[in-house]
């Protein structure tokens, strides 16, 4: 009998045991047992490893912004935070921002953003094309009307260290991993409550709370309690090219078309989402360069003429836990499978929320409510409610 089971080794679920433990560990006592199934411990193909590990404040809700906020702190103490031994995690953080390019059409989104993030005490410039032209002179930036520059927090970190990070600490507190595949839960008479996992190999483990934060399966372990949620998985590959020029400064950049890129080293990693009619639900990792061709490569070399003679290098495809009612975070407990904890749906931004929803999951399981960010409109209850979250700045 475990205290705790999270279905999920990724990058939510060991940021989840590790604050769980840390609690523990803060209040005292002996700690409450704390067990972490993943289907594939070596996370080679999951969504963290495969993430290009943006991190960023500029949201158009109030919680993702302060989610954001969280985020960067921890990124910037991780390396002490994780500890273990005299070791921590080096996250290879890169603070050089993010730059939201708006044409005329997108300067209401762009202003109504930068009023809410500098209210949230957020370090963002709105530059005008001339501003613009001054700090990137290798930008074309004759038919935008602004820009909005992160000029600090914001980045891009090496998600395959936090999430090792996160394991490494939460293991050196008494939380174990195993590697195994859930294929059912009981449920007590009624379907109030989870009292047990199924494994593969035949294993029934025994649990008093169930955290699903296996990503894109979200909806797969849901419904084994009986549960529809709306996570599905989508594809997104991320395209390497090099350029012979060198971008001086160059942040994460994302294009009025959608199309975003950021510098690796000498390299630039880059995609776009495709649009809802194009994006159907797949698991599977075959890579497509057909929307490069057609549409990343024509955006690059319109933004930077000097990505006219790129040459592309790599590509690889990963997936996005997409809520598709809302494409915000789903948090909290389910309201009648009571011991169901949800931390699923992040859309893309799960690396960078983790830290916050970590801390945000544990003290809802610790305590029964939020005590540092009330985080309450990500609850399953809101899609019965109509009380869906709007946030503009989905990547």
């Amino acid at each position: 009998m475990y205290d705790v089971c999270i279905v999920g080794g990724g990058v939510i679920g060991s940021s989840i045991a590790y604050f769980l433990a840390a609690a523990d560990r803060v209040r005292g006592g002996s700690g409450r047992s704390i067990l972490v199934l993943d289907k594939d411990l070596s996370f080679e193909r999951a969504s963290t490893s495969l993430s290009v590990g943006g991190f960023r404040q500029q949201f158009s809700t109030a919680e993702n912004i302060e989610i954001g906020k969280f985020g960067v702190e921890f990124f910037r103490a991780a390396v002490h935070l994780l500890e273990v031994e005299g070791e921590g995690p080096h996250l290879a953080r890169v603070e050089a921002g993010y730059l939201f390019l708006a044409t005329e059409a997108g300067m209401p989104v762009l202003r109504e953003n930068h009023l809410l993030q500098r209210a949230h005490g957020v370090e963002v410039a709105l530059l005008s094309p001339a501003e613009l032209y001054g700090r990137f002179p290798w930008m074309n930036v004759d038919d935008l009307a602004a820009g909005s520059l992160g000029l600090s927090g914001e980045g891009w970190i090496d998600p395959h260290s936090l999430r090792q990070g996160f394991r490494r600490k939460a293991e050196s507190l008494g939380v174990e991993y195993r590697e195994a595949k859930v294929i059912d839960l009981d449920l007590q008479h009624g379907g109030g409550r989870v009292t047990a996992v199924e494994l593969q190999n035949g294993e029934r483990v025994a649990c008093g709370e169930l955290v699903n934060a296996t990503g894109v399966l979200a909806a797969a372990l849901a419904r084994m309690a009986g549960v529809e949620v709306p996570v599905h998985p989508r594809k997104r590959i991320v395209y390497v090219i090099h350029c012979r020029d060198v971008l001086e400064n160059s942040p994460l950049v994302i294009d009025p078309t959608g199309v975003y890129f950021r510098p690796e080293g000498h390299q630039f990693l880059c995609g776009v989402s495709p649009p809802a009619e194009q994006d159907p639900d797949c698991l599977d990792f075959d890579v497509d360069l057909e929307p490069f061709d057609e549409v990343v490569w024509p955006a690059l070399a319109h933004r930077v003429p000097a990505f006219d003679a790129v040459r592309r290098t790599g590509v690889w495809a990963g997936h996005y836990a997409v809520n598709v009612r809302d494409h915000n975070a789903i948090l909290g407990p389910h309201p009648e499978v009571t011991n169901l904890w949800f931390a699923n749906g992040f859309s893309g931004h799960g690396v960078q929320q983790s830290p916050a929803v970590g801390r945000a999951i544990s003290e809802l399981i610790t305590y029964g409510e939020y005590r540092t960010l009330d985080l309450s409109r990500f609850s399953f209850e809101r899609f019965a409610a109509g009380e869906l979250i709007l946030e503009r700045n989905v990547i």
